[in-house]
């Protein structure tokens, strides 16, 4: 990497820098041997440090993510108006570029919270979790209900949280959407991060409480008050309507507190950490910035024996062939290929492409092409081997 005052060539082989501060006309340059800025450059835009001829490839990160429309002088503002995308195919690799981990030596430790069922979580919420849309105000007004004045009793409670989504009816019964909508509010019911819950339903659902507790098999936490039992359960309808609900569910939140309050922080070894990444607003300069610390974060907690997990299989799209390379079976490069063309299937039927889904704020600030976008977003994934 070579930095200018203003602005840093990321690779040693880009053809291309991104100015860290607003660049006017004329701005003198010291990187690669000497540029003067022919237009203004915004701040995370790119200018070229090189002459890029018509159909050239325009590197970043040492990788192309685009190719010139037309001639571009050294000193030009590089962007969507001389930049196109390389429809051309990848040639795909698995496995060439992994990374043995060097486990570190000295183990660490976090103060988490030890689950009775072997789960390690790094924060003790009470969730209140909502079977469909119908019922989502209603969990919202119980969480915020519990605001820190009321908390102050329970140190080792971190919030009342509400989940809330907009589907749980409308839907097939046991189809595709209900599974995994069932799916999701399981997983958040037996987050380690979750001391406790409360669901909250409408009564004439599609996406039933009953149906979602027996498919997911769901406890309280167990350990926290002896035995494992049901959650707690309310819809509007069977308790009279949205007051009536709201004041039950903070009655039910109230018995949960003490209870879960029982759990203290203890000493966890960083092994049993599992994190994942998420889509952090992708401009110009996250992925030069914030998304490669998050690499750097993911590889220690990897080198501690933890995992680290990159989400949003579409923000790959366009720097998937770097993951394959990392990939230490075949078969795990092609899963993720098999992945993506999935969301191409999916996004099809409804007219939609995967291929080039930036947003008009991601060319605000800076970001050219979806492969650009995605080079960045999976620097979030550190250097170690995918599995």
């Amino acid at each position: 990497m070579a930095t200018s005052a203003r602005c840093v060539q990321i690779h040693s082989q880009d053809n291309v820098a991104i100015a860290t501060a607003d660049l006017p006309v004329g701005t003198e340059l010291s990187l690669a041997g000497g540029v003067t800025t022919r237009e203004p450059i915004g701040l995370g835009h790119k200018f070229a440090i090189a002459p890029i001829e018509a159909g050239a490839a325009v590197l970043k990160y040492g990788q192309p993510i685009g190719l010139a429309s037309r001639a571009i002088a050294v000193g030009d503002w590089v962007h969507i108006h001389n930049v196109s995308l390389d429809e051309g195919a990848k040639a795909y690799e698995f496995g060439s570029a992994v990374q043995p981990v060097s486990l570190a030596t000295t183990p660490r430790t976090f103060a988490g919270y030890r689950r009775s069922n072997g789960g390690a979580g790094t924060r003790n919420y009470i969730a209140v979790i909502s079977s469909v849309n119908c019922s989502a105000s209603v969990s919202k007004a119980i969480a915020r209900h519990f605001d820190r004045d009321r908390l102050a009793a329970f140190p080792q409670i971190d919030g009342v949280v509400a989940f809330t989504h907009h589907g749980g009816c409308a839907m097939q019964f046991g189809g595709m959407q209900h599974q995994l909508l069932n799916r999701v509010m399981g997983g958040i019911a037996r987050h380690p991060n979750i001391g406790g819950y409360v669901l909250i339903g409408l009564g004439c659902e599609k996406a039933t409480i009953e149906y979602l507790v027996e498919d997911q098999r769901l406890v309280q936490i167990e350990g926290l008050g002896g035995h494992p039992q049901q959650p707690p359960v309310l819809t509007l309808q069977n308790s009279g309507g949205t007051a009536k609900t709201i004041a039950a569910g903070i009655a039910a939140v109230e018995q949960l507190l003490p209870i879960a309050n029982q759990v203290e922080r203890v000493p966890i070894p960083a092994s049993e950490l599992m994190i994942a990444t998420q889509c952090g607003g992708s401009d110009g300069s996250s992925g030069i910035t914030a998304n490669p610390a998050l690499g750097v974060a993911c590889d220690l907690i990897v080198e501690q024996g933890g995992t680290a997990i990159l989400g949003e299989t579409t923000e790959m799209v366009g720097a998937e062939h770097l993951l394959t390379r990392r990939a230490v079976r075949p078969e795990i490069g092609q899963k993720l290929l098999e992945r993506i063309e999935w969301w191409r299937w999916y996004a099809g039927m409804f007219g939609e492409t995967i291929d080039d889904n930036r947003s008009a704020g991601n060319a605000k600030g800076g970001l050219t092409t979806i492969a650009e976008k995605s080079l960045g977003a999976v620097a979030k994934g550190g250097s170690t081997p995918l599995r």
